[in-house]
């Protein structure tokens, strides 16, 4: 369960969540921004893991593939909100 946990908030704060957040903020659309952020997601498992799909792990790919786009997703959310404030 803690490497779960520890895998998740790797994610949240690395590659994924940061760079996903930053894509998003790009667009005004969900499903782009979403598209880009698991994008992040899937350049920061093969990074890792030597460019090879073999190295990936099953659990590390989907978690960071899924904190990617919801990170581009909430950064979208970020900028439509913020363009009519």
């Amino acid at each position: 369960m803690l490497e779960i946990f520890g895998t998740l908030a790797g994610n949240v704060v690395s590659l994924p969540g940061i760079l996903g957040l930053g894509l998003g903020m790009l667009t005004r659309r969900p499903y782009l921004a979403a598209l880009m952020g698991g994008f992040a997601g899937l350049a920061e498992a093969l990074i890792f893991a030597g460019f090879t799909f073999a190295n990936v792990g099953g659990l590390e790919f989907s978690f960071s593939v899924l904190v990617g786009v919801v990170a581009g997703s909430i950064g979208c959310f970020v900028r439509r909100k913020g363009a009519t404030v």
